[in-house]
């Protein structure tokens, strides 16, 4: 294993998140998304909020273009139209030859067979990292029908072995979000128990994730820091800072506005000082 690719210890993640979000923020990356509809504009402020760049590139001519020159790439399957679908491949092509890192989100593949069989696909062209949560990643690994929706019916723990397997087959970190987010490559697994349950309850809580995964990756390429740590990098953030903005919110809709104050108010020793992380031995 390369020293590029060798995670550090657990105790020293918090560290590495917060110097990640430093260099984040001093040298912004340039984060192309090809995302759903539905979320569009939340998912570009919050990247603006963290401080990166976000481009929402979605048109066939165009994403393939882009994503060779972006710093990262995020992948959302939403609402993948014929447009988008055709775009998401011609990006991933790109990402491929240019090494741009890249997320794939397989946004409530299961039962619906369109989106299912592209997650299924693109999964083998090989992403950086794969975000979704506990029944969306049972699903992509073909171990199960899907949750509800956007909504999981399987818990994080249900989906451990099979996301460990899965990060080992496909070479990505596996990111299952849930009360406590699960992230893996294969040969760590780190739990990070940050957060809250309002993100559940916003449009868009876990795809603007997603798109702060590719701009972690993004940062950690330029730094030379490995896949897992900035995945559990972009993680640690963004539950840091929901935490923050849960305690002043009275409901979803000024959670949702808190949310964005505080991805731009977090500090590097706030995600020290808050982290709560944990190695799980295999």
């Amino acid at each position: 294993m390369s020293d590029r690719l060798r995670p550090p210890s657990v105790s020293t993640l918090a560290v590495s998140a917060a110097e990640l979000l430093s260099a984040l923020r001093e040298a912004p990356p340039l984060t192309h998304c090809i995302t759903n509809s539905v979320v569009t504009g939340f998912t570009a402020n919050a990247l603006l909020a963290v401080g990166a760049a976000p481009a929402m590139v979605d048109i066939v001519g165009e994403s393939g273009m882009f994503a060779g020159v972006a710093s990262g790439l995020l992948v959302n399957l939403g609402t993948p139209t014929p447009e988008q679908r055709a775009a998401m491949r011609e990006a991933v092509a790109s990402a491929g030859v240019e090494e741009t890192p890249w997320v794939l989100d397989p946004v409530a593949i299961g039962v619906l067979p369109v989106r299912t069989a592209l997650a299924r696909e693109l999964l083998e062209s090989g992403p950086t990292a794969v975000r979704g949560n506990a029944s969306e990643i049972l699903a992509l690994a073909g171990e199960s029908g899907g949750g509800r929706g956007t909504d999981a019916t399987d818990t994080t723990d249900a989906a451990a072995e099979t996301a460990i397997a899965l990060a080992r087959r496909s070479g990505s970190v596996i990111a299952v979000s849930g009360p406590v987010d699960l992230l893996t490559d294969g040969e760590r697994v780190l739990r990070i128990a940050n957060g809250t349950e309002l993100l559940t309850r916003v449009t868009g809580g876990g795809c603007a994730l997603g798109a702060l995964m590719a701009a972690f990756l993004g940062a950690a390429w330029a730094t030379d820091e490995d896949a897992l740590t900035a995945t559990a990098a972009a993680s640690l953030v963004y539950t840091v800072a929901a935490e923050r903005a849960a305690r002043e919110s009275s409901g979803p809709g000024s959670f949702a506005v808190a949310l964005l104050d505080a991805l731009a108010a977090v500090t590097p020793d706030d995600v020290v000082a808050e982290a709560r992380v944990e190695e799980v031995a295999l």
